[in-house]
């Protein structure tokens, strides 16, 4: 990881949190398909009003050109062995459900492509759908400055990727969380991106992300996931909050950061 100790308390007071939590020595590699760890140590933090004054789903009017020919939707088999390029150009024709429908642009995934680190939200918003680009909004700011504070930064060394490519919306228009079916029929092209980019460590955002890569039951609340670290194609999984969440509940930014924490701790074990 990358940045200086001062950058990195300017990204940490920016999101809320301080003081800066100091790196300890590396747990080993966990052995077992879970490993129950205790969080890190953290000093107690007031609620604070980083990003109060910030409304999520701001407008945007840019739309992204990705220069990406549409492709007829083929079977999982296919899928999985697609290359970049194939996988992308797929994604960008895809009717497999419902979501296709109303989408302005499918939303790929955005960042190194041979990243160490994966991050996994939810699903694409407004601002994503216009933009074509995952965490665009005000929580893609919040994630922008996690990621900081850990020493990384959006393209280097981190991809950011979705349970689904297009947004999910009620009979008003309103964002809600994808069904179980366009789960199914979205996550063999994350499948693909996650064979193809091999990371090291994965941090899922949010319950449905989290859910949906352990295959667990949908009623399963993020809090008893968190503190844990979990195993997903053989690789450390971590969940936390996802971002839009802390934006509504800033009190919990302090829980999310001890989950970065265990990511960053996990991941220097596996070094």
């Amino acid at each position: 990881m990358t940045g200086t100790p001062e950058r990195r308390a300017a990204f940490l007071q920016e999101m809320g949190i301080e003081p800066l939590w100091r790196s300890r020595a590396a747990p080993a590699a966990p052995a077992a398909e879970t490993q129950a760890l205790a969080e890190p140590s953290m000093p107690v933090i007031e609620p604070v009003d980083a990003f109060g004054d910030l409304s999520v789903g701001a407008p945007l009017a840019e739309t992204l050109e990705t220069g990406i020919a549409p492709a007829t939707v083929t079977g999982q088999s296919e899928v999985a062995h697609m290359d970049w390029m194939q996988l992308k150009s797929t994604v960008a024709g895809c009717t497999r459900c419902g979501l296709c429908n109303g989408r302005t642009n499918t939303v790929f995934g955005v960042g190194d492509e041979k990243a160490k680190w994966l991050f996994v939200g939810e699903g694409p918003g407004r601002n994503e759908d216009q933009r074509g680009e995952p965490f665009v909004g005000q929580a893609g700011k919040l994630l922008d400055n996690m990621m900081l504070a850990m020493g990384l930064r959006r393209g280097a060394n981190a991809y950011i990727a979705n349970i689904v490519k297009c947004r999910p919306t009620d009979e008003t228009g309103r964002d809600r969380p994808p069904t179980s079916a366009e789960t199914a029929a979205c996550i063999p092209y994350l499948e693909r991106q996650i064979a193809l980019i091999q990371p090291s460590i994965i941090v899922a955002l949010g319950k449905i992300a989290a859910i949906s890569l352990l295959g667990l039951d949908a009623e399963t609340p993020v809090s008893k996931l968190r503190g844990t670290v979990h195993r997903y194609a053989d690789r450390p999984l971590i969940v936390t909050y996802h971002p839009a969440y802390l934006l509504r509940n800033m009190v919990d930014k302090k829980k999310a950061w001890a989950d970065l924490c265990l990511a960053m701790a996990t991941y220097a074990g596996l070094c």
